[in-house]
């Protein structure tokens, strides 16, 4: 009795319903980012991942930080718009080098349109998501 009255009441204050799951899967071979929503699929955008002499990890990764405008340590304080952190240092955020979607070109970090970047932030932030990024 006891189990089911816990079931009971979160299901009612945590109605399954009212979440979204988002997964995000990212091909650096084919620098493209599909976002899926409950399984289907949102989006397909072109993204940047890093350039030789670089790394953008690959595996399933969980956001763990949103920042509408990070400043980049490491590389001059660099801006980094709608920043999804996932692992250590790396992001996907927003990039005004557009003409270098399609192809790798970062340090690292997953490149958006500034477009891409808002409506990815603003789509997934509080809500259960999964970045997977694969060779």
């Amino acid at each position: 009795m006891k189990y089911l009255l816990t079931v009971f009441l979160f299901l009612f204050l945590f109605p399954t319903s009212s979440f979204a799951n988002y997964n995000i899967v990212i091909s650096k071979r084919l620098q493209i980012m599909n976002v899926y929503e409950d399984g289907q699929i949102m989006a397909s955008w072109p993204v940047s991942t890093a350039r030789r002499g670089y790394y953008t990890p690959t595996g399933t990764f969980y956001p763990y930080s949103y920042q509408l405008m990070h400043y980049s340590k490491k590389y001059d304080n660099a801006p980094m718009p709608h920043s999804i952190f996932f692992s250590g240092g790396f992001a996907i955020h927003a990039t005004p080098h557009v003409g270098n979607l399609g192809r790798p070109a970062s340090h690292g970090c997953v490149r958006l349109s500034p477009s891409n970047a808002a409506s990815l932030y603003n789509m997934t932030k509080g809500e259960p998501t999964t970045i997977t990024i694969k060779d």
